[in-house]
């Protein structure tokens, strides 16, 4: 769980004073915040601090933090990213935001656009959080259907009805009812619509794997 009330707040800038006053002006404000002089020291932390951003300087000598993005993506790391910069080249930020992130501030900025993308950063943190435990459960179901019910059961996502379900599959209608509604029954849905919206965003054939 967070260390805070608001969120969690990564700071990665090689420059001693702006780290230690972003440090201090985001605990005042209620966050609870971890500072880092490169990226290297983030990339040793640990990952279970949510929600979470990063507040990052794009030049940092070693790893630049256009390079730690890339490096978090190829990682799976997915905390979301607030770019900070005082010189930026248009290839750097142009690679800055390829990776997609939160804002880009620019220094010397406003403290309240760092406070509202910090804020819009960690609703974002957030809900990926909650979409990842509710996919894995959502494969931890399927992993109890049988073989003919998981055919079944993706043939409902695609909205076949059960006459559509029993040609593709060759199989009587009374046996396609039976199989849907232990599909029902197994993944906890109470209709279609609930199936559907519990899957909603998942890649349904990588559930099979």
């Amino acid at each position: 769980m967070s260390h805070s009330p608001r969120g969690h707040v990564h700071v990665v800038d090689d420059n001693a004073d702006i780290r230690l006053h972003l440090t201090n002006l985001l605990r005042q404000m209620g966050y609870s915040v971890s500072p880092f002089d490169s990226a290297d020291a983030f990339l040793q932390q640990p990952t279970d601090i949510f929600p979470s951003v990063l507040v990052l300087d794009v030049r940092m000598p070693g790893m630049s933090g256009v390079e730690l993005q890339e490096k978090m993506k190829s990682l799976g790391r997915q905390t979301p990213i607030i770019f900070m910069s005082g010189e930026s080249q248009s290839t750097e930020i142009i690679r800055a935001m390829k990776g997609e992130p939160i804002e880009f501030l620019w220094k010397p900025f406003q403290i309240e656009a760092l406070i509202d993308a910090i804020d819009r950063g960690l609703l974002v943190d957030a809900q990926m959080r909650s979409d990842g435990h509710r996919h894995e459960e959502v494969r931890r179901k399927v992993a109890g259907l049988s073989a003919r019910e998981r055919e079944v059961f993706a043939l409902m996502l695609h909205g076949h009805s059960n006459k559509g379900i029993s040609d593709k599959l060759d199989i009587l209608p009374d046996t396609v009812k039976k199989h849907r509604a232990r599909v029902l029954e197994k993944m906890q849905a109470l209709q279609l619509p609930d199936l559907m919206a519990m899957c909603q965003g998942l890649d349904v054939p990588s559930l099979f794997k």
